[in-house]
């Protein structure tokens, strides 16, 4: 079984800065490539930022230049430093990684989610 669970979510206005962690758990092998997705009211899945196990990232045009990933591989955990916050940013923020458990398989696995409000 493996969890992931992020933190950090929560209400800042406009300028303002978050970070956002994630955490992996469970009866992990390794992990591959990993991401913070959000989702707005309303509006679909999007995804914000990827980053892969040697480090590489890309980054959604409207967050690029504000918002940085990063990785810790040694604590199995994700990042994601939220700079200069719009009320457009407002969304659920999810964490996503596709990891190759013990037991032998690789899937991808999500958190539950962490609410960033941002006020105007």
């Amino acid at each position: 079984q493996v969890q992931l669970v992020e933190s950090g979510g929560g209400l800042v206005q406009a300028g303002g800065s978050l970070r956002l962690s994630c955490v992996a758990s469970g009866s992990i092998f390794s992990i591959n490539a990993m991401g913070w997705y959000r989702q707005a009211p309303g509006k679909q899945r999007e995804l914000v930022a990827h980053i892969t196990s040697g480090g590489r990232t890309n980054y959604a045009d409207s967050v690029k230049g504000r918002f940085t990933i990063s990785r810790d591989n040694a604590k199995n955990t994700l990042y994601l430093q939220m700079n200069s916050l719009k009320p457009e940013d407002t969304a659920v923020y999810y964490c996503s990684a596709k990891i190759v458990t013990v037991l032998p398989g690789t899937k991808d696995y999500w958190g539950r989610g962490t609410q960033v409000t941002v006020s105007s």
